[in-house]
Formats: structure tokens, sequence, C-alpha cells
């Protein structure tokens, strides 16, 4: 038999160029929104040296400013997923407040840190899988859900306070709030918030569940029929918000040494407004971990600023919804023009 022959290679074929390395084309894609929000706070950084350089600019204040905004910052990093699946989450403040006054009961601070860090997480996955439940396999909108939880978890957190201030005895977590505790000058809730930033940027953006997050907020319809459980997800979304809001609820107990039903006052509305700023689409389907982030830092040297320079709050407020309103002016704009 013969054997069968191979046709001649192409000689005048070319052989394919070598691309040119990744990082090459970094600065080409970066995000011009993020590098928009870098310069306001950078324009805020400078605005804060020039009105008060020796009070804005000293380390004890930006730590503080970096400190506070972390309880907030957890909570929008949770905040973040939520919106990007086209949900949305009115009841995390109110879940803060309920993780942390549970987890300074007398009964609770027996246990010691232990005691309190696990109480805390418990009761804001358990909050979660409620909204999760609900929603996912109730079929409840959303906002009515979570406004439900809003006033239940906020009034479970009054009956088990009766209103009164729960102090923290345990050494082990007063000195987490200490300047003896700091790394390098670097406070130890902020190391807590970085770390849970680089995690949410690395599910949203690198991860499976990430673009299922990003499919079931642009379309969910498409999203099943892609195969993907809709349902299993958002459950999983609100999940991982209850768990940011207890993990949000310990920092605060280290941060004020104390547990009040009073906790997590609006910080529903500061999480929403710091992802819509760092051009969260409250319709789902678009986000980024990195602009909510800058949102919370934004809204906090704001803050800071005005209580330096003895700015009446009313004005701060009216500052920030004028941002708010000015984000989402630029994301219908840019919608539009997409």
């Amino acid at each position: 038999m013969t054997q069968p022959v191979s046709p001649p290679r192409d000689s005048t074929a070319k052989v394919p160029e070598a691309r040119p390395p990744a990082w090459r084309g970094l600065p080409a894609r970066a995000d011009v929104r993020t590098l928009s929000l870098l310069g306001v706070l950078a324009a805020l950084i400078v605005v804060g040296g020039v009105t008060k350089p020796d009070e804005f600019l000293d380390t004890r204040n930006l730590q503080l400013v970096l400190t506070q905004a972390s309880v907030v910052g957890v909570v929008t990093v949770g905040m973040t997923f939520v919106i990007v699946s086209g949900g949305i989450d009115l009841s995390v403040g109110a879940i803060v407040a309920l993780a942390s006054v549970w987890a300074t009961t007398v009964a609770t601070q027996e246990y010691g840190f232990a005691g309190i860090l696990f109480t805390a997480i418990v009761v804001g996955v358990g909050c979660g899988l409620v909204n999760g439940v609900l929603i996912a396999y109730g079929s409840m909108v959303p906002f009515i859900a979570t406004l439900a939880m809003l006033a239940s978890a906020r009034g479970l957190a009054l009956q088990i306070t009766d209103g009164k201030t729960q102090i923290v005895t345990v050494p082990s977590v007063l000195d987490l709030g200490e300047r003896d505790a700091y790394v390098l000058g670097i406070p130890p809730l902020v190391m807590v918030f970085a770390v849970v930033t680089v995690i949410g940027w690395l599910v949203l953006n690198r991860t499976t569940f990430g673009r299922r997050t990003v499919a079931v907020g642009g379309n969910p319809e498409a999203a099943r029929l892609a195969g993907i459980d809709v349902r299993r997800q958002r459950l999983y979304l609100y999940l991982l918000s209850g768990l940011c809001c207890g993990i949000a609820a310990f920092l605060l107990i280290v941060l004020s040494g104390s547990g009040q039903n009073t906790n997590g006052n609006l910080y529903e509305l500061d999480a929403i407004a710091a992802a819509i700023i760092g051009g969260t689409l409250l319709t789902g389907g678009r986000g980024t971990i990195t602009g909510s982030v800058l949102g919370v830092l934004i809204f906090f040297t704001i803050t800071n600023i005005f209580a330096l320079n003895n700015l009446q709050s009313d004005v701060q407020q009216i500052a920030k919804g004028a941002i708010i309103v000015a984000a989402v002016l630029v994301q219908r704009r840019t919608a539009t023009a997409t």
C-alpha cells in the first residue's frame, strides 16, 4: 500500500508575530473613571492641606480618616456585589447594629475575643441568609425584603440593649484599637479593610462567581439560559453582604469599644452612594470594587475637611447629595453615549 503523502508546507506562510508583553497595554486600558476618582481624591487632599495644613496632614488625622472609612468600606464591598447583580440591600446598617449589640452582650463577652468575632459574623450571615431566601426563593422585591429586615433588625437591636450602650470589657478586643497595635503606622482595622478589598476585587474580576454576578445583573434571563442558577447566585450574594456586615460590626466594636442599637446609622446610604460614585450601575451588570472604595475615601475625606473647618453638617450633606446627583448624571450620559 502506498502511504498518504502529506501536503507540502507553504513556504510563503507568515510566521505569527510575537505579541508584546501584557504590561505595555496597561496604560491604554486604565479605567478613566478610576483615574478621575483618584484625581478628585487628590484634589480634596490638596484642599485639606491648604485650608488646615497642620491638622489635616497630621499622621493621626489621616489614620483616623482611614480607620473610620474602613467600617463603611467593608460594607460597601458587599453592597457593590449586590448592586452589580441588579439588587439592593437597605438593611446593611441595621444588620451592623444588630450584630454589634448581639456580640457585646454580657453572655457573649464571657467567651472573649473569639466569641465576639464569631457572634458578629454569624448574626451578619444569618440576616443575609434571610434576605437571600426571601428575595431568591420567595420572589420578593429586594427593596421590600431588605426594608423589612432594616426595621426588624433595628427593633431587635433595641430590644437586646433596652436602649443602653453595652460596654466591651474584653482587653484583647480593645487593644486592637490602641496605637500599640498599629503595624508600620497602619491601624489593624485599615489592614482588614485592605484585605477585604483585595479579596473582593479578585472574586469580582478573576473568578467564575464574579462573572456570574455580572451576568445575572446584566440580563437574568440570558444568564438562566446560559446555565446559571440565578436564584442560588442571588442567595450567595446576600450571604456575602451579610458577611461583610458582620465583619464591619466587629470593626465598629473595636473602634467604639461598645455595642449600640444606633450603630450603622445610614450606612446603607453611604455604601450605595459610594458604589454609585465608583461607577456601579444601579440597574446592575457593571461595577468596580476599586471605584467603590475610592468613593468611600472621598466621602470620608470630605467629612473630615468639613469638620476641621468647622462647617455645618447640613452643608456637608448638601455636598454629598450634589456629588451623588452628578455621579448619576454622568452614568446616564455615558449609558446614552454607548
